[in-house]
């Protein structure tokens, strides 16, 4: 059955449409437009980028690639005048709302690349989302890999 899911969000997610997969508890949580910035040879990190909903309040609470050594949870922000990006051990999913992965606020970052990311092919990338019980599942997305100058279109309505 994961399986079955899995392809069914690669299928999903490769016509462009919403790249939708059910984990094993209550939680439903959608994934869009996921997305990585492509590497130059030798790079040794990359963005990755995507809207994640749930349908009940949950955490997104871990990330991994086989791209990478190891991937993260990552948010920029303001600190004393300076623009400051730094790890987070959990994202809220509030119930029912897109919350952004993107340039300038949550993120994922992906460190020790395995190798080049290049444009055009794909990077499977796991979420690890906690319930309100500390129940944790996950679900894995194929993230197109988008040239250095590509910029997201803005997502009407996302929150985080």
């Amino acid at each position: 059955m994961t399986r079955l899911l899995s392809l069914l969000a690669a299928a999903l997610f490769s016509t462009g449409a919403l790249a939708q997969a059910s984990v094993q508890t209550s939680v439903q949580v959608s994934v869009i437009e996921p997305w990585v910035r492509a590497t130059v040879p030798q790079q040794k990190a990359a963005g990755a980028f995507m809207r994640v909903q749930s349908n009940t309040a949950a955490r997104l609470v871990g990330v991994s690639t086989p791209a990478a050594g190891r991937a993260e949870l990552h948010e920029m922000a303001m600190e004393n005048n300076t623009m400051r990006m730094r790890q987070v051990d959990a994202i809220d999913l509030p119930a029912g709302k897109a919350v952004n992965l993107a340039s300038g606020g949550y993120h994922v970052m992906f460190f020790d690349l395995k190798r080049q990311l290049k444009e055009g092919e794909t990077v499977p990338v796991t979420l690890v989302v906690e319930d309100a019980a500390k129940k944790k599942s996950s679900v894995t997305v194929e993230a197109k890999v988008q040239p250095m100058s590509y910029v997201a279109p803005q997502a009407a309505g996302h929150g985080h």
